[in-house]
This record gives C-alpha cells, sequence and structure tokens, in this order.
C-alpha cells in the first residue's frame, strides 16, 4: 500500500550506495525454503546482512541487549526472563504434513541455540523434534510427516530446561459444514501494545484458520522485533488454530513493493521494482512468516536467490490457493509514462487506461499464473476454492491518505497492469473461487468484472487491523450510486463503477472512516469469511475493532453481513447448454468444460449431487471431462450446445 511512512536506514552511508556495495556479495544467497538453516552457539554476527548495513534488525543482532530501542512507538523489550524465550508459534497441516515455525526472543552468548517440539500421548509429554535455530532471525522450524490430522494434539516447543510455549494443533474441521476464516491485515506499529477487543472477539468467533494477509509490521529494519510484538499481540488465538501469513510490502522494509523477480531496487520508493534490502534480509522476514505454510508448488528461488512460497492450503474441504501478488509484478517507473507527481500515481483524467496496460508487464507472473490454472482443475480435497492474496486486483478507493486528497489510479494495486489483472480473474473464475485480501486499509466487498460488469469473482477486502497509519475513503466524485446499486443497502454509493485503470467493479459495501483522529472513527477492524458446504455459500462479515461480536450482525459496520453464492463467482450469462450429465457411481464429481475450437477451458467445478446441466457461453462444440477430484476419467467430446437446455437430452456416465 501507499503510505507516507518510509524505511528509515540509520546507516552512514546513503541507501543506493549500500545497495551497489552488497548487491553482488549478498546476490547469490539464498535460503531454502523447506529446510530451515541453522548456525552454531557463537556464529551471529553484529552485522548479519553485510556491514553496509550495520543497523538492519538491529534490536535482535550482535550485542542486541546492548541497544538502545526507539523512543516513539518502541517495540517490547527483547530482553525477557529466560524462561519466556519462546515469543509464539504458527502452524498449517496440508496433505499430512505439519508444519510448525516457533519465534524466539533473541539470545546470549551462552544460551543453547536448539529447540525442541513435544506432542501430548497418552497423558505425557514426548519430544518429536529437535532442530538448530535459523539465523539470522532466532526462529525455529519443525517438519513432521505422516501427521493424523484426525484429532486434536497438544503440543509444547521447548529451549533450555524451563522455557516453553504451548497450544494445540486442532483437526482438520472436514466434518464441519461451515468453515470460517479470519480475513486481517495492516496492523499499525504506531499503536503499540495488546489487541484486547480484537482478541475477545476472535476467540468468541473461533475461526478455523486465521489469514494474514500482509503489513503484520511496520517496523520496516527491525522485522524479528517487529514479528515478535505481532506474535505477542495475536498469540492467544494463534497458539491453536492454523494460520496462513503472507509478508507484504512493510514487512520487506518497503512503502510500496513491486518485486519484479527479486532484481535490485535502488530508488526510495521501489517503483523501479525489486528490493531494497539484503536478499538475506528478504528471504529471513519471508522464513519468519511464511516457512510453516504448506510447501511452494514450484519452489525455485526466484533473481539473486530470493525464496518463494505461492503455495495451496486445504482445510476442512476449503482449498486456500495461497498467492505472492508483490513478488513477480513490474515496477512502472521506466516502462510507463509518468501521469502523476510520482511513477504510481495517475492524476490525468483525459489519459487513456490502455497507455500504462503494454506488453510484458507482469503481475503475478508466468509461474504463478500457472499455478492457478493448475490448481483450479485439481479439487482433490475440495467442496470450495478461495484465493489469498495482499491486495485486491481493482482500484477500489477514491481517497488516499487525507479525506481531500482524490487520486484517479494507484498502480500499487492489482488492477494494474490490467492485461495480467484479468488473466488472473478469468483463472479465478474458472474455479468459482472467491478471493480475500487486504492492503487497501478500506474494507470492500466488490463483484470484480473482467469484459462486462459482474462477470468476474467477488472479493473482500479486510479493514486495517489498526488504521493509525493512512486512510482511504470510498468516494465517487458525482456522490451518486452506479448503475445497479445493491437494493436495500444503507450505503449510498454502491453498484457499477470503473476504477482509475477502466477496470469493472461492483461495489457491494465499504466501510469508510468517519474521522481518523478518533480511534473509534478510523474504520480499523477485521473481516470473517463464513463458508458453508452444505448450500455453497460464502458469507462475509466486517467487524469494527472496538466492535462487542456477542451483540450479532447489528455490531459490524452498515453493508455487512453479505452472503454471496460461490457459483456466482463465474457471472457469466449462458448463451447455450450441454447435454444434461447423469453421473453414477460417485456424487458431487469434478466436470471440466472445454471449447473444441480453440482448446480453452472455460471452467472446471465440483457439482453438487449426480445431476449438472453444463451452461457455456458461445454455441458450438464442447469436451467434457469428467472425474471424483480431477477430470481425467472419462471424456466426451465434440457435444454441441444448444440455446434450448431442455432439449439438449442427457448423458449418463459411470464413475
Amino acid at each position: 500500500m501507499n503510505d507516507p511512512q518510509k524505511p528509515i536506514s540509520g546507516d552512514s552511508i546513503s541507501r543506493r550506495d549500500a545497495m551497489k556495495a552488497t548487491a553482488t556479495a549478498l546476490g547469490a544467497i539464498a535460503l531454502p525454503n523447506t529446510l530451515p538453516l541453522g548456525l552454531a552457539s557463537g556464529q551471529e554476527t553484529a552485522t548479519p546482512f553485510g556491514d553496509a548495513f550495520p543497523n538492519l534488525d538491529s534490536l535482535a543482532s550482535g550485542k542486541w541487549w546492548l541497544v538502545r530501542p526507539p523512543k516513539k512507538s518502541p517495540p517490547p523489550p527483547m530482553d525477557v526472563p529466560r524462561d519466556e524465550v519462546i515469543a509464539f508459534a504458527v502452524y498449517t497441516c496440508d496433505s499430512k504434513t505439519l508444519k510448525l515455525s516457533a519465534q524466539l526472543y533473541p539470545l546470549k552468548p551462552d544460551e543453547s541455540r536448539e529447540a525442541r517440539l513435544e506432542f501430548m500421548r497418552d497423558g505425557k509429554w514426548i519430544e518429536a523434534a529437535k532442530v538448530p535455530l535459523s539465523m539470522p532471525g532466532w526462529s525455529a522450524h519443525f517438519r513432521i510427516e505422516n501427521w493424523d490430522n484426525s484429532q486434536n494434539v497438544p503440543y509444547r516447543v521447548r529451549h533450555g530446561e524451563k522455557a516453553t510455549f504451548d497450544g494445540i494443533i486442532r483437526r482438520d474441521p472436514i466434518d464441519k459444514d461451515e468453515i470460517v476464516i479470519a480475513n486481517m491485515s495492516c496492523n499499525s506499529s504506531r499503536t503499540t501494545g495488546d489487541r484486547p477487543e480484537i482478541l475477545e472477539n476472535l476467540k468468541l468467533q473461533n475461526p478455523d484458520v486465521l489469514f494474514f494477509a500482509g503489513d503484520q509490521t511496520y517496523r520496516h529494519t527491525e522485522h524479528t522485533a517487529g514479528w515478535i510484538e505481532f506474535g505477542l499481540q495475536f498469540r492467544d488465538v494463534l497458539r491453536d488454530r492454523p494460520s496462513i501469513c503472507v509478508p507484504d510490502d512493510h514487512d520487506v522494509g518497503h512503502p510500496n513493493l513491486w518485486g519484479e523477480n527479486g532484481k535490485q531496487s535502488f530508488e526510495k520508493d521501489n517503483s523501479d521494482g525489486g528490493y531494497f534490502y539484503p536478499v538475506e534480509y528478504v528471504n529471513m522476514v519471508q522464513r519468519q512468516q511464511s516457512w510453516h505454510l504448506p510447501d511452494p508448488v514450484d519452489p525455485a528461488p526466484i533473481d539473486r536467490g530470493i525464496t518463494v512460497f505461492f503455495t495451496r492450503l486445504r482445510l476442512g474441504g476449503i482449498d486456500f490457493a495461497i498467492l505472492e501478488d508483490r513478488k513477480f509484478k513490474s515496477g512502472p517507473k521506466g516502462k510507463i509514462p509518468q501521469l502523476g507527481p510520482r511513477p504510481d500515481h495517475i492524476n490525468d483524467p483525459s489519459y487513456d487506461p490502455k497507455t500504462v496496460d503494454l506488453p510484458g508487464l507482469q503481475l503475478l507472473g508466468a509461474r504463478q499464473e500457472k499455478f492457478l490454472n493448475d490448481w483450479g482443475q485439481d479439487w482433490s480435497g475440495a467442496m470450495m476454492k478461495c484465493v489469498l492474496s495482499a491486495t485486491a486486483f481493482c482500484g477500489a478507493v477514491h481517497m488516499h491518505g487525507a479525506r481531500d486528497n482524490r487520486l484517479l489510479a494507484d498502480l500499487d494495486c492489482n488492477g494494474w497492469p490490467q492485461t495480467p489483472r484479468n488473466r488472473a480473474l478469468e483463472a479465478i473464475r474458472r474455479a468459482k473461487a472467491v478471493h480475500l485480501c487486504g492492503d487497501q486499509h478500506l474494507a470492500v466487498v466488490v463483484k470484480n468484472g473482467i469484459n462486462d460488469f459482474g462477470d468476474g469473482p467477488y472479493s473482500f477486502t479486510s479493514p486495517a487491523l489498526v488504521n493509525t497509519i493512512y486512510g482511504r475513503w470510498w468516494h465517487p466524485l458525482d456522490e451518486k450510486a452506479g448503475p445497479n446499486p445493491v437494493k436495500g443497502s444503507p450505503l449510498p454509493w454502491t453498484g457499477d463503477f470503473q476504477d482509475g485503470l477502466g477496470n469493472k467493479l461492483s461495489m457491494m459495501a465499504y466501510a469508510n472512516p468517519s474521522d481518523v483522529g478518533n480511534e473509534r472513527g478510523r474504520a480499523d477492524g477485521y473481516g470473517i469469511a463464513r463458508f458453508r458446504k452444505s448450500d455453497s455459500t460464502v458469507t462475509f462479515e466486517c467487524w469494527p475493532r472496538f466492535s462487542d461480536a456477542k451483540q450479532g450482525d447489528q455490531a459490524q459496520f452498515p453493508g455487512w453481513p453479505i452472503t454471496v453464492a460461490m457459483a456466482n463467482n463465474d457471472g457469466r450469462k449462458p448463451v447455450a447448454w450441454l447435454p444434461e450429465l447423469v453421473i453414477e457411481g460417485a456424487a458431487n464429481a469434478v466436470v471440466q468444460v472445454i471449447a473444441d475450437s480453440t482448446g480453452e477451458v472455460i471452467y472446471t467445478i465440483r457439482t453438487t449431487g449426480n445431476r449438472f446441466q453444463p451452461p457455456v457461453y458461445d454455441l458450438g462444440k464442447y469436451t467434457l471431462n469428467i472425474g471424483r477430484d480431477k477430470p481425467t476419467a472419462i471424456s466426451l467430446k465434440g457435444l454441441v450446445a444448444v440455446t434450448d437446455n431442455a432439449s439438449s437430452g442427457k448423458r449418463s456416465v459411470t464413475l
């Protein structure tokens, strides 16, 4: 997200010179994502990221106990009682592999650099693994194969003789009809201390999984201290349920991030693309926040050895695709004409959006586009699908930073570049998946449009958890609702709109700040998404930070809750139908529709029951592929689409 809080460097040389000095030396460092890097006691240095960056992660490096924390908004003390050196832990489980990361406070020279993981079995604690700490960063990473996810299992992480952190590895709630995910982002480090008002609600709502969409900390150059601060704030819900964390721009020390496949960035606004700080710092951030995710589907590092983590997680019958929507994205500077006060801002109302949507510009990149397409065709362990990313695929914001600061287009959002944005939404639509994200500091629910209004998937952007940094508002210039406004909404400006990049969106709800100077008027809070498998719907809830969940729906932001049918994530209007399928031998089969004329996959979905009549959006001939979890068991070729679904006939198959 754009905001005025820039990364702070106390280095004696300029950022540009430091980056040039270290680019070669650090460019080849690669940190594996699937195995921790352990260093023995005494190997830590005062400048783990090179002499050009002596103050990077200084609160947790070298003689850290002698370093003075900042006076303004200081993080928690790093020197804690030695029986409390394990700050918190995060975990996920997928495909019978449990991955758990424990974050330790920095240790002193004479203390063990090893952590242990134990499980409660038959009333006794049994040690399951012992690992060296990964350095820099003081994190411990445990991988347990052949995990039985059918029951709750108490765990504890240990260090030395007395330090412990305990919790519960939850069973997979596959038998539950409703699976609940909390959608959170943007946890301002300017507001220090605990988050009791959020924690109390989360405990009451008891989500099955937590999604932190980025900006878990804004302590740019002090990630270990900031990550520990975040963990202390949320550990009472982290400890006993799976969590998904994806680092965003501020987590890696940026005001914005266009990763551009890992190149070195030299501009203070990052508009040239790439990363400011040494590879090892970026990899440390990613390791601390995301190592515990399921293994990346395509683990090859990007340029200079920066690791990747895009992957999938299946829980309770919901299949989550976890994207890195910053890592491969092109930086705007020097690639498109500058049409505003900075390379990523457009304020010229006469400009043509096509002039910034140029060939070769990337959003998700080829590797993630392939992942999304493959993921959409594989329904193993899934009844419904959901895509998770840092930010939104449109610019659903008008005012940025202040109530009077109108911006036509912000290239930091995933609405740019438009062509790869549309490809991403088409891939999400083909699986009839919904999209959850954060970053924008403004809670909205939109229905994305690709070619027409409403033909794409729904997206829910969470509010900032603590919105003390950068307010945003939805406020159309003419102060009128768009066509097709939401009936009965208490909000005046719903309906169909185009963002400043020409992308179509249908605004369903927004939560504008009423008074950014008042902590109860900043519109901060979090989202909840409830996936109901019995009727294939998802309900979006949006809770103000200081709300009381015990009061029910009336405590939510006006305009919420919103319930949508997962089938409507593909909003195209059918013009024809293929023969009705009668599938014997398996209920809820996976059906894929392919256009014979182009070979294009139109969609791949899990059906309900054993009958399904496939809609199509053009006349012609089609192939149907059918299977239990993947569309690979039976293929029906050359089926003719007809405009009258009643006369399309039937085809019976047996799986």
